[in-house]
């Protein structure tokens, strides 16, 4: 009867620290899981600021915020893509032929600041080419040229994939539509 009686203290103690385990535990979780929310928000906050920060080539910040009651053409580009290096061409005669709608066009690119500017000085295109300190998928871009058309609202109404004919009658008109 003794051992009887000494398992069924031990089982009782082994479900008492079970128990306590598993209150622990679930205490513990609940922190892990306000933590974890607390951090994502964190991101999520950096990662709204940083969207807005470009840099021109003077090393100056650069919001988009700053072009409210313009339309913006943000094309985004880099100096290794063969397809993004076709069109310029045809965005400096689009901004040519925009330059009367009210539009800006800017022209970002994740690549350091020192390559633009030597891609600037040797092309030399009148355009406004910026360094973006952000990540492209952070905007959902995985492939470039990716271009993002802002109405006067500052509201991204467009976005065109690709290498893109932009002095195209068809372009401009759609552009020029954008108010």
């Amino acid at each position: 009867m003794c051992v009887i009686s000494q398992l069924n203290t031990n089982k009782m103690q082994f479900k008492s620290i079970l128990i306590f385990l598993s209150f622990f535990l679930l205490l513990n979780c609940g922190d892990v899981k306000k933590e974890n929310i607390s951090q994502k928000e964190g991101v999520k906050q950096n990662k709204e600021k940083s969207l807005a920060l470009y840099t021109n080539l003077k090393g100056e910040n650069v919001s988009l915020e700053n072009f409210k009651g313009k339309r913006l053409l943000v094309n985004f580009w880099a100096t290794w893509c063969t397809p993004c290096l076709q069109e310029m061409p045809s965005l400096v005669h689009a901004q040519e032929l925009l330059k009367d709608e009210n539009y800006v066009l800017l022209f970002p690119t994740t690549d350091k600041l020192e390559t633009i500017k030597i891609f600037n000085d040797k092309k030399k295109y009148p355009l406004e080419f910026l360094h973006y300190s952000g990540t492209l998928d952070q905007l959902n871009i995985y492939a470039l040229p990716a271009t993002l058309i802002y109405n006067a609202e500052g509201k991204m109404v467009k976005r065109i994939d690709g290498a893109t004919e932009w002095d195209s009658a068809e372009i401009i008109n759609l552009l020029k539509a954008i108010k």
